[in-house]
């Protein structure tokens, strides 16, 4: 690994090590029951999977480039991962993606079943907010603008209404207009908060937030560009979850719209624009070299 790739890796092992504490059955002292039990081996299940923690890096990067303290967003930060882990969760479902691994193992609701796999989601979704509300590092000013930030971003207006938009594109020809209207809902709404977020606990201000903006919209429709190449060019193995599912599914796509070369030309403007939104901040190196590590993963 390089020098990034190092310092994600050490990143995600604070975060990881944060979750677990969060989902240990003594956060919930006095609450303990049969059912909690089983749920947080459900929750903890899909949570400890892997996965890189990019939403809440860019949340704890965001507020280190702002000038803000890190270890204060690390709670948020969290907030942040257990909302995107929920709706991972329900994606992979029979009513949505129908997808049987995530992250090279068997989904929540193929270990789990139907039913707690859809409760586990449901209560990642409810503790993020339980955990945002009772950070005692955080003024009730900030918490309340997190947890509108992030019950914006995941709700009807914003990454629900992007999974809808999902089914409805499915078995049909969607343009490139829906599909990626499609993706800043599903995907970019969830990436912009967890930016967003970081900048409101290190206080930036109202230009400092639309540059995070500008930054987080460009690598969310950027991953998604890449994702849709990968889902033809890698393996199960590397990707740790089924490939082909966009051909399968008859899924209109900026690989089947633009084709591969197209696409990766477009996958490297959005990332250009990502960086060019906040190359002018003198702390700004490590979001410009996560937004290229982003990108290259089609190479």
């Amino acid at each position: 690994m390089n020098d990034f790739e190092n310092y994600l890796f050490d990143a995600s092992q604070t975060i990881n090590k944060k979750l677990n504490d969060l989902l240990n059955l003594s956060y919930f002292c006095g609450r303990e029951s049969p059912g909690l039990e089983l749920m947080l081996e459900a929750m903890s299940y899909s949570v400890e999977g892997g996965g890189k923690r990019i939403r809440p890096f860019l949340t704890l990067e965001f507020c280190r480039m702002f000038g803000g303290n890190p270890v204060v967003a690390l709670l948020p930060a969290c907030a942040v991962e257990m909302v995107h882990t929920y709706s991972l969760i329900h994606d992979d479902l029979p009513c949505m993606d129908n997808d049987d691994m995530r992250r090279g193992k068997p989904s929540n609701h193929i270990k789990f079943g139907y039913a707690n796999a859809l409760l586990a989601g449901d209560a990642l979704l409810t503790l993020a907010f339980e955990i945002i509300s009772g950070d005692g590092n955080l003024t009730g000013e900030i918490k309340s603008d997190i947890i509108h930030e992030l019950a914006s971003a995941a709700g009807a207006s914003g990454m629900v209404a992007g999974q809808v938009m999902d089914l409805m594109n499915e078995k049909k020809k969607a343009d490139i207009e829906t599909i990626g209207f499609t993706d800043r809902l599903k995907t970019g709404k969830m990436i912009c908060a967890a930016g967003n977020i970081g900048c409101i606990i290190a206080g930036a201000g109202s230009k400092d937030l639309h540059n995070a903006h500008v930054y987080c919209e460009n690598i969310g429709l950027a991953f998604q560009v890449v994702d849709d190449i990968l889902d033809i060019t890698s393996t199960k193995d590397v990707l740790g979850k089924p490939v082909g599912s966009d051909i399968e599914n008859n899924k209109s796509t900026y690989v089947s719209l633009l084709g591969s070369d197209k696409s990766k030309i477009y996958a490297e403007e959005l990332t250009e624009n990502a960086v060019n939104a906040i190359s002018g901040y003198k702390n700004s190196h490590t979001l410009i070299q996560l937004a290229h590590y982003l990108c290259n993963r089609i190479y």
